[in-house]
């Protein structure tokens, strides 16, 4: 969470893929607000920076991944570059678990059922 890792990558060359999945929140803890506190939200918004810029900046490999079907190819890139790498997943902020949106949390909490 802090971005140094990345600085170290570079300096010893490993060829490490970082992989950043990015919902532009503290996602558990936004989770975890909407269940106790229906859609009363408090400091769980980031603004984050564009994170395959900042693997460019070291002069790695960085790329944004936008939609699944683009995921394969930014990988064997990122594979195929031989510099430590970030893949950038810009995800919906809404699909914050594989079974349920944060809509459906929110929903569930002010009916009073889990």
């Amino acid at each position: 969470m802090t971005g140094q890792e990345f600085a170290t990558a570079m300096q010893y060359n490993a060829a490490v893929i970082f992989i950043v999945v990015n919902n532009g929140m503290y996602g558990t803890i936004r989770m975890h607000q909407e269940r106790a506190y229906p859609a009363r939200v408090s400091g769980t918004d980031l603004t984050n920076p564009d994170f395959a810029a900042y693997a460019r900046a070291f002069g790695g490999f960085g790329a944004v991944v936008t939609r699944t079907e683009e995921f394969a190819a930014a990988f064997e890139a990122a594979k195929a570059s031989g510099a430590p790498s970030i893949l950038e997943l810009r995800i919906d902020p809404e699909a914050i678990t594989p079974r349920q949106t944060l809509s459906e949390i929110r929903a569930a909490a002010r009916r009073g059922s889990p």
